[in-house]
């Protein structure tokens, strides 16, 4: 699928839920956060079949994100399904990693592919502090689980503020470089003031070259992440919403003030 800016559309980002079991700060605040309701969140054979009919339209990547996608209920059942799917070539999810270390080898066995994990920090009380109630020593436990299943190559994804040569960015990175991890620096963004960059180590925020979709939880494709237009599968039709989102993807991103990083995946 190409754009009306000739970019090859061919990554679908699929937000699979909108909770999380952090209340990280950047992503959402510590109370009073909007639920979707359970009948509003489609299901895993509406899903199933966004991918198919993708995958018709020149998708050939899959990734998972939420919210925090092992909170959904029977998520590798999901994963089973989607990599029974011919012609799907690179299939991943984002995760907290807080729960990888009981999911890895099951995610696996299910046909993932690879995985990212958010890791900003290696303090426990910085961790604390940015999650609001996260404990690190699980990340650590999940990122060791992933490698054993051989969920590679693992990336893992750093929030900075300001800088990548922030301490705890460069603590990360040396990290990583120890542990055979790839890091990607991700520049805080605000989705209202349409705050955003590339991600050091990845193409995310490239509009030039950008070539994702976004599903969200409820059923809307999203031809951009900093941009308030959205198509409803339910109401349009999966393939006429995929259309109008390829149709009108924009040359590049301005602000979201329809969504949440916590309900859209980033």
């Amino acid at each position: 699928m190409l754009d009306r800016f000739n970019r090859k559309i061919n990554y679908l980002r699929i937000s699979v839920t909108d909770r999380c079991n952090l209340r990280c700060v950047y992503c959402m605040p510590d109370k009073g956060v909007k639920l979707l309701r359970h009948e509003e969140i489609l299901s895993f054979e509406e899903i199933s079949q966004v991918v198919k009919t993708g995958i018709s339209l020149g998708i050939d990547k899959v990734r998972l994100t939420g919210g925090e996608p092992l909170v959904r209920k029977e998520i590798t059942e999901l994963v089973y399904m989607l990599s029974k799917i011919r012609g799907i070539k690179d299939f991943a999810m984002t995760t907290n990693g807080t729960f990888l270390e009981k999911f890895a080898q099951p995610l696996a066995d299910a046909g993932l592919q690879r995985i990212n994990i958010s890791l900003d920090t290696l303090k426990p009380e910085i961790y604390k502090k940015i999650t609001r109630c996260g404990d690190i020593t699980n990340v650590f436990k999940g990122i060791e689980a992933a490698n054993k299943a051989e969920l590679l190559p693992i990336k893992i994804n750093c929030v900075v503020k300001h800088s990548s040569i922030e301490e705890d960015a460069q603590q990360v990175a040396e990290f990583c470089k120890k542990n055979n991890l790839q890091v990607r620096f991700i520049h805080e963004m605000n989705l209202e003031k349409g705050n955003f960059s590339k991600v050091e180590g990845g193409d995310g925020g490239d509009c030039k070259i950008c070539n994702r979709l976004r599903l969200t939880a409820d059923g809307k494709i999203k031809p951009c992440l900093f941009n308030n237009l959205e198509f409803d599968i339910k109401d349009l039709g999966i393939e006429e919403a995929y259309k109008r989102a390829i149709e009108s993807k924009p040359e590049s991103g301005t602000i979201n003030n329809y969504n949440k990083f916590s309900n859209i995946g980033g």
